[in-house]
């Protein structure tokens, strides 16, 4: 049987891994694939794959409901077996991009098994749309959190510098005659502002990190909405609205389904797709990377070696408030809005849930972000799909799972292990 092997002063403990977690939850898939499958309403199912700019077209698809939820349910099942599989003979972390298609295709079945044996059709691309839409400050936010975490920095207040960043973007905008490009400069210096006291409180002074991080949530939203109230709703041009222009590619905007998802978006979200492509390659590929894990595993370690551990977090503090700067400029910049109060309406704590649920890795940090904005998305468009269901049920589905994936259900959850501790030399 494999074992776990764990070393104390005096002896080394072996323990086993346990495999009830993950079996239970891949054993969820599964039944919940079949339960689909058995379910399925008489009828057809429609499907919208295009909606008019792209230069393929598509027409509406119509097809057998039991066809059109029964293949995606069952490769759903078979995957999650496959996994069960894997658990049961090697008693491994199953690899991410297996939870990850299983989870695909099982969402798929669900909407098709939506509008299966009704009028309603199911816009896939105007779904997607919106899941990046509404996860694109998510996204930000978590891997803001990647950066910070992995040096050991609890960031809990990815929340306040997301709102500095709206704020700053859409203030310094306005006072640039409308130049959005100006307030997305600006915006990921505000950002910094914040995590200069976090970094300074938490290094420096060696405060509790939580604290320092919930202190800071509070005084920007407080500052922000003095400012609001004090400033931009008493002078003309300080608030007004600006917008990022779409910026098509050539080419591979007009692809059918995924170009006008990911390829018709303004020079914002083309940053997010460069930012989280360089922190996935330069944080496991890279020199930088190592010593950045190094020290939010063992700093200690690392010191020994040359590493200067404080200087390091101070780096990546500061980085990864810019980057939760720019997620705040899509709240106002991003989206052609003004400021307003508490805009951001506590995103940065669930991009905190996005964090985890992604095993502070980008790739994993993207993937949860773009399942929370799914679930929003789809509460948007329960009734266009004739369901009678309150559309706050589908918003609590994010966090229900989030609770499982730090259980450890979908398999080992692990922060760095000097999160939140503070290094003396």
């Amino acid at each position: 049987m494999t074992a776990v092997v764990t070393e104390t002063e005096d002896t080394a403990v072996v323990k086993p891994r346990s495999v009830t977690r993950p079996v239970v939850g891949f054993g969820l898939i599964a039944v919940v694939a079949v339960v689909l499958i058995l379910t399925v309403p008489p009828g057809d199912a429609r499907v919208q794959l295009t909606r008019g700019p792209e230069a393929l077209q598509i027409p509406l698809m119509t097809l057998p409901a039991t066809l059109a939820v029964g293949v995606p349910a069952a490769i759903a099942a078979v995957l999650a077996v496959v996994a069960l599989v894997q658990v049961l003979r090697t008693r491994r972390t199953v690899p991410m991009w297996l939870t990850v298609a299983a989870g695909g295709f099982l969402l798929l079945a669900f909407l098709v098994h939506l509008v299966s044996g009704k009028s309603s059709v199911l816009p896939l691309t105007d779904l997607l749309a919106s899941t990046l839409f509404l996860a694109t400050p998510l996204m930000f936010g978590a891997l803001c959190g990647v950066v910070c975490e992995r040096v050991g920095i609890v960031n809990i207040a990815i929340e306040g510098q997301l709102l500095g960043g709206a704020f700053a973007g859409a203030v310094v905008a306005s006072l640039a005659g409308g130049n959005p490009y100006v307030g997305l400069v600006a915006a990921p210096i505000a950002g910094v502002g914040v995590g200069a006291l976090l970094a300074w409180f938490s290094i420096r002074y060696q405060v509790n990190q939580v604290i320092t991080g919930v202190v800071l949530n509070v005084l920007v939203l407080g500052l922000t909405t003095f400012f609001f109230k004090g400033l931009l709703t008493e002078l003309d041009g300080w608030n007004d609205r600006s917008r990022l222009p779409a910026l098509p590619i050539p080419l591979l905007s007009d692809i059918p389904v995924l170009g006008p998802v990911l390829f018709r978006q303004n020079l914002l979200v083309y940053l997010l797709y460069a930012i989280a492509i360089t922190l996935h390659v330069y944080l496991f590929r890279s020199r930088w990377g190592l010593r950045v894990r190094a020290v939010g595993e063992h700093p200690k370690a690392a010191d020994t070696v040359g590493i200067d551990v404080n200087r390091t977090r101070w780096r990546n503090t500061l980085l990864g408030s810019a980057i939760a700067g720019l997620g705040g400029a899509f709240f106002t910049i991003g989206q052609g809005l003004a400021f307003g109060i508490d805009i951001t309406a506590g995103s940065g704590f669930i991009a905190l849930a996005a964090l985890i649920l992604g095993r502070w890795t980008p790739s994993g940090a993207i993937v949860a972000a773009l399942f929370f904005g799914f679930a929003a998305a789809l509460s948007q468009s329960l009734r266009s799909f004739g369901v009678t269901l309150d559309s706050n049920i589908p918003l609590m589905i994010p966090y229900i799972v989030t609770l499982f994936a730090v259980a450890g259900f979908g398999g080992k959850v692990r922060p760095p292990a000097a999160e939140g501790i503070p290094y003396v030399k």
